[in-house]
């Protein structure tokens, strides 16, 4: 295996296995802290509970998902030295400006939270519980501007064989980035939001602390039915950029092989790149490809054949991501709004209740497609229609990445084992007793 494939490889599956934690980390924290406020206007014990049972599970997810997240920064300097030096005048200064103003902001006031129970008022730890879930959502902010850029490059200027930046605004109100970010981020509520009901929905199945899990199930319930809305109306305002901006994204998404006008969607396919074309089609439906990216039936759909071939994303695996994330995208809302019509029986709704404990890995899903969307399908480039994969590799050997990667899957791997065995436990016992939350 060369280099570039081991390094992509090595990439993917830290940062795979790092996004396995952040999306809980940027949706959970708004969440307790709705709840401290709760307990801080109304002294209601039970509300008080849920903070500090959600809170722990809440802390040891953000702890393991800090610890896999520092090697990626380390990956830029060792796996892509190319990338580093090409476009790092732009990328590291988002980075930096992740770090210094959210990340660090976001460590402190956590540990404010932990050891400030009986130092700061009811109101001044629900407020500073507020502010971790801000600076969490602007660390990913930071991130998903950077990510955006490297989709979409703007505000830059070529000199001395490297990209400089010359426009900080132009990189910050990023059409893609910002699309990114009023897509990921609800995203992360959904992921948050069905985590809390389906660990409620176990103990409501088992009919412990009936009060305790009503409550939490209903406010994931309110937060995972505004959340999937707003996805699904994000998700379609960034399919039409992408068709604007990456044309051989949006043909690979959908297995779409030659340029025509009222382009028609395929429900299912099976990708024959070899021959360019697709071995299976079920569900042909004329124009709605135009119609989803350009939001005119009649609008030319780039193909691939019309793409050079070294400038074509994999086409499999891109189908297939789109279709995973669109299919659960939909099923969402869907079993949110089920969830609000038996809000008020649902202890009786067992039947439900099973669905939304197995719905769990369900987001994770999702998201995970998610990314692989956005990732594979801008290749062959690392920096779309500017510096591609291959050219951004660190010229080192193939056995050193191959050793790295065996040693991050083991490291992850029990790392991985211990986070959600902990998270797992803590959320098995369920709430403490009440004179451990006074």
């Amino acid at each position: 295996m060369d280099v570039v494939l081991l390094s992509r490889l090595q990439f993917y599956a830290t940062s795979a296995f790092h996004f396995l934690f952040v999306p809980l980390t940027l949706g959970l924290g708004w969440i307790v802290a709705y709840m401290e406020t709760r307990y801080a206007r109304t002294g209601d014990e039970t509300y008080l509970a849920m903070t500090k049972f959600w809170g722990r599970i809440f802390l040891i997810n953000f702890a393991v998902g800090v610890v896999t997240g520092i090697t990626l920064e380390f990956q830029f300097g060792t796996n892509w030295s190319g990338y580093s030096a090409y476009v790092g005048d732009i990328f590291g200064s988002l980075l930096a400006i992740e770090a210094t103003a959210a990340f660090f902001l976001e460590s402190t006031f956590i540990g404010i939270w932990i050891f400030g129970w009986k130092k700061l008022s009811k109101k001044a730890h629900a407020a500073v519980m507020w502010l971790v879930a801000g600076a969490g959502n602007i660390s990913a902010i930071w991130i998903l501007l950077a990510n955006g850029w490297m989709q979409h490059p703007v505000g830059y200027t070529i000199r001395n064989g490297r990209a400089e930046l010359t426009d900080f605004l132009a990189v910050v109100t990023n059409k893609f980035g910002l699309l990114e970010i009023v897509h990921t981020i609800p995203s992360a509520f959904i992921l948050s939001a069905f985590f809390v009901m389906g660990i409620s929905a176990w103990h409501l199945l088992k009919k412990q602390h009936i009060e305790f899990f009503t409550r939490s199930f209903n406010i994931g319930l309110v937060v995972g039915l505004i959340a999937s809305i707003v996805v699904v109306i994000t998700g379609d305002l960034h399919a039409v950029h992408v068709t604007e901006t990456q044309p051989s994204k949006l043909a690979a998404m959908e297995a779409h092989w030659d340029t025509q006008a009222q382009a028609p969607i395929v429900l299912f396919a099976v990708p024959d790149e070899a021959n360019e074309r697709n071995k299976i089609e079920i569900g042909s439906i004329p124009g709605v490809l135009s119609f989803l990216g350009y939001h005119d039936v009649n609008a030319t759909v780039t193909g691939l054949k019309d793409i050079p071939k070294d400038e074509r994303p994999p086409v499999l695996l891109t189908f297939v991501s789109f279709r995973t994330m669109v299919a659960l995208g939909t099923l969402f809302p869907l079993l949110t709004i089920v969830g609000f019509v038996l809000r008020k029986r649902l202890v009786e709704s067992r039947w439900y209740l099973w669905i939304m404990l197995f719905a769990i890995p369900l987001p994770y899903i999702a998201n995970e497609m998610g990314w692989v969307l956005a990732e594979v399908g801008r290749q062959p480039w690392i920096v779309y229609g500017l510096l591609k994969t291959s050219q951004a590799a660190s010229p080192v050997a193939a056995s050193q990445v191959m050793t790295t990667l065996a040693g991050f899957i083991l490291v992850y791997g029990l790392l991985g084992i211990a986070g959600f065995y902990l998270i797992a436990n803590f959320a098995k016992k369920g709430p403490q007793p009440a004179a451990d939350n006074a």
